[in-house]
């Protein structure tokens, strides 16, 4: 395995942990509901499934957003390097390791931390379609595009 499957792996597993997180706090909300109903009654009851019902939208919500991630990082083939910085590309700029895919936490591998950018960041926005030697400024910071993966 690459160096840039492994990168992709790691932020797929940390995207797909994160939709289970969801998923399992959302049947256990449920699963109160449906415990509350069964042994109250009144205005208490109405409050609690209520407050229920709105932390599970939430919940609902950032699953979803979670779900896009995964789509995103499903259409990436970590197999493919390019000339051209692209979705997917492992940029190494300024020294950084930069994984063009979606706004998620750095990650460590092989000793190396990732920093996974969006292409809608000023910083992604900036790379998409730059090549090797390519320099850009973004807040003072004049970047270097040292290589791309």
């Amino acid at each position: 395995m690459t160096f840039k499957q492994k990168i992709h792996q790691q932020y797929s597993q940390l995207v797909q942990d994160k939709i289970d997180v969801f998923r399992d706090m959302i049947t256990a909300l449920t699963e109160d509901a449906k415990n509350d109903a069964k042994g109250s009654a009144g205005d208490k009851h109405e409050t609690a499934l209520s407050m229920m019902h709105i932390e599970q939208e939430k919940l609902n919500h950032k699953l979803g957003e979670f779900m896009t991630h995964k789509g995103i990082l499903d259409k990436i083939n970590p197999e493919i390097t390019t000339e051209k910085i692209s979705l997917g590309s492992l940029v190494q700029a300024n020294g950084m390791r930069l994984y063009v895919s979606l706004a998620l936490p750095k990650i460590t591998v092989e000793g190396q931390t990732i920093i996974a950018v969006s292409l809608q960041s000023p910083l992604g926005n900036e790379l998409l379609g730059k090549t090797v030697g390519h320099q850009f400024q973004i807040h003072n910071t004049t970047y270097l595009v040292e290589s791309i993966d």
